[in-house]
């Protein structure tokens, strides 16, 4: 089995440098939160972030956008502070309306999911489109997905054909993996295992288990590629690890009726083999 999911991901913390300001100090903030200080995290980037652009000679608008956006992550995941969805799109949209890319995306993913917001796919398409037009790999993934599912836009394949492909030159592993799925699924494209087998290969040496579980079902079955089940199992078995795909262990077990005691210890010795080298040259 294989399915095109939309791994949709929210807030990714930039590692910013920042000048130097008083109290409300962004690079104090990022040093705390890399040490998972977050108290002295929100303590610093509050008073940046409230300042709503009012710039000083202290600090820079860029500092303010960044405390916004970052404050943004921590209310979306509960770092340091109660979890709040509505505060986090709150930071997020203070940040997007000033066009910080990954704000927009984060923003649009919280629409996407109706997190804070009110679901609405096509409020989800406008931010993931402002921040993938400005070059944002994750938007462009996940804008991709929304033509490739028709969620917001009308079904367009070309369309989704583009935005993975523009992702896929910044190495995202998420449209490494969905542009392997439509070259195997032949959506407006020529069906072609061989670069679909290319496409799964390169995410799921990046440790994406979507790619990881498809570059099974390719071994698997034999979709260009040998029939290999030493191989297939021991990518469903990496795959089932991340716990992110059931099917991936219930694929694992089934192509294990295949093969006898000898085959499936070399397939569970390879995957810890595989993981041990982080997926490369498996």
């Amino acid at each position: 089995m294989k399915r095109l999911l939309p791994v949709l991901m929210g807030f990714a913390l930039l590692l910013l440098s920042s000048t130097e300001g008083w109290s409300a100090d962004f690079q104090k903030g990022l040093d705390a939160y890399n040490k998972k200080d977050y108290a002295t995290a929100l303590r610093e980037w509050t008073p940046l972030a409230e300042n709503k652009g009012v710039l000083s000679l202290f600090y820079s608008k860029e500092d303010v956008i960044n405390a916004q956006k970052n404050l943004g992550g921590m209310y979306e995941h509960g770092q340091g502070v109660p979890q709040n969805d509505e505060t986090a799109v709150k930071w997020y949209r203070l940040a997007a309306e000033q066009r910080d890319a990954d704000a927009q995306s984060s923003l649009g993913f919280m629409y996407f999911k109706g997190r804070g917001v009110t679901q609405d796919d096509k409020t989800a398409v406008k931010w993931f489109r402002l921040a993938a037009e400005q070059g944002n790999a994750r938007a462009q993934t996940n804008l991709g997905l929304m033509y490739f599912k028709g969620q917001g836009v009308p079904k367009d394949y070309k369309n989704a054909l583009k935005w993975f492909r523009l992702a896929v030159k910044q190495g995202d592993a998420r449209a490494q993996n969905n542009l392997g799925f439509v070259y195997d699924q032949g959506k407006g494209v020529l069906q072609d295992y061989k670069t679909a087998l290319k496409w799964y290969r390169l995410g799921a040496e990046q440790g994406n288990a979507y790619a990881q579980y498809n570059l099974g079902t390719m071994y698997d079955n034999g979709r260009g590629v040998l029939q290999n089940y030493i191989r297939a199992h021991m990518w469903y078995n990496i795959a089932a690890s991340s716990g992110k795909i059931k099917n991936a262990s219930e694929n694992g077990d089934i192509v294990a009726k295949r093969m006898n005691s000898n085959q499936i210890e070399t397939a569970q010795r390879l995957a810890r083999e595989c993981v041990r080298k982080k997926y490369k040259g498996c």
